[in-house]
């Protein structure tokens, strides 16, 4: 039976599997927590200073968010019970649903439970073997598995290249749909599609644009609406995904659009209609921090200043960082042991960075991958630039 103490094939296939993973420095363990998401954890017994986290905003542990969640659980109880279209469809859901749409500016929008599920729902309903998708290469996993799984065409194209975008889309008139996809904020660069020049060419070719902006909605633009307001084009974007697990601190994927489009995927997007709804405290937190963000737009002030902040100390040391000017900074080291030694070299100084290697990130280009959340402090920002330039000059880096 399986989790027996005797081998089996299936076990020997594996190992050899791990052994190369270990030999090529890209084996992967958790690490542990045990408290609460903030600027300090405790990480194996000791406080560290949590510098990988993407709760932006600082909301994961929000007084009030937990009131509200413990209030729910009384009312609700812990779990929705059936998928949406059974019996799982609560007021919090539909609630969430209609402030979310109402606060971004849409007609309407949908829940899914998460966003790799909204992905991974939304694209192979929207498109399949007539049609044709064009991909940034170095979108988020779920928008690539999504493409692959629509059975659609799939044009990679280079990151960010929207020149090129609108090339291939003057060769695809062919196809039923044309559907662009990509990040807005993306994820281990921390830079901003070009979403301006790609609503252009999905004007002009007639083409569908779809932005995936988990890391930019709540935290970017003027009333935190994303990568689209800050490239100002958020009313261009056909439709747009979002997780509640960054920004507002919770659990989920909600995806933004026309009214006849979540009406659509309501009816065709299997993880949405095959999949349990979220727990009806999930929903409630993810919509009280939703109400916390409205009122409260010092929190993306104060992440901006310490997203700036990070960057100036690390320019200051010379350090290799991306071009992003945002909450996530890569600090760039190429070598997978050469980030793994650095990253060790932060948590003995009390520091947690993980090292991100391939293939979460292309081949050559292993990093640190740095974030700040709103409820940094100055001097927590200036030791972790302290630490790291430290641990880059014992590895001979700067």
């Amino acid at each position: 039976m399986p989790g027996t103490s005797r081998p089996t094939l299936l076990d020997a296939l594996l190992q050899a599997e791990l052994d190369d993973l270990k030999e090529r420095q890209l084996f992967r363990a958790p690490r542990t927590v045990g408290s609460a998401q903030g600027p300090v954890v405790t990480l194996d017994g000791r406080e560290v200073l949590l510098f990988c986290s993407n709760n932006y905003l600082g909301l994961a542990n929000h007084p009030q968010i937990i009131r509200a969640v413990q209030a729910a659980a009384a009312t609700w109880g812990t779990g929705a019970g059936a998928a949406r279209l059974i019996s799982g469809h609560m007021t919090v859901h539909e609630e969430f649903e209609r402030r979310a749409a109402q606060w971004l500016g849409c007609e309407a929008a949908l829940g899914f439970g998460s966003g790799y599920l909204a992905n991974l729902g939304t694209i192979p309903a929207l498109a399949g073997p007539d049609d044709v998708i064009l991909c940034d290469r170095l979108n988020h996993a779920s928008l690539i598995d999504a493409c692959r799984m629509s059975r659609a065409k799939l044009w990679v194209y280079p990151h960010g290249d929207a020149s090129e975008v609108g090339r291939l889309l003057s060769r695809a008139q062919a196809f039923r749909r044309r559907l662009i996809v990509t990040d807005g904020l993306f994820s281990m660069d921390g830079d901003l599609a070009p979403l301006a020049a790609l609503a252009e060419a999905a004007d002009r070719h007639e083409a569908i644009l779809m932005v995936d902006d988990a890391h930019g909605l709540f935290t970017l633009g003027e009333q935190g609406r994303g990568a689209g307001e800050a490239c100002g084009v958020l009313d261009r974007i056909d439709l747009l995904m979002a997780t509640c697990s960054k920004a507002l601190g919770g659990y989920g994927g909600i995806l933004f659009g026309s009214r006849t489009l979540i009406d659509y995927l309501r009816n065709r997007a299997r993880t949405f209609i095959y999949t349990t709804a979220l727990p009806p405290t999930v929903a409630t937190a993810n919509l009280a921090a939703l109400e916390l963000i409205a009122r409260q737009p010092e929190l993306r002030d104060r992440l901006r200043h310490n997203g700036e902040r990070l960057r100036r100390g690390c320019q200051r040391y010379g350090m290799p960082i991306g071009e992003g000017r945002h909450q996530i900074l890569p600090v760039l080291l190429g070598d997978s042991g050469r980030a793994l030694r650095v990253a060790e070299r932060l948590l003995e100084a009390g520091v947690l960075v993980p090292a991100i290697r391939p293939p979460t990130v292309p081949d050559g280009t292993a990093r640190l991958r740095i974030t700040v959340t709103a409820k940094h402090t100055d001097a927590q920002i200036d030791q972790l630039v302290d630490a790291l330039h430290r641990g880059g000059q014992a590895e001979g880096l700067w």
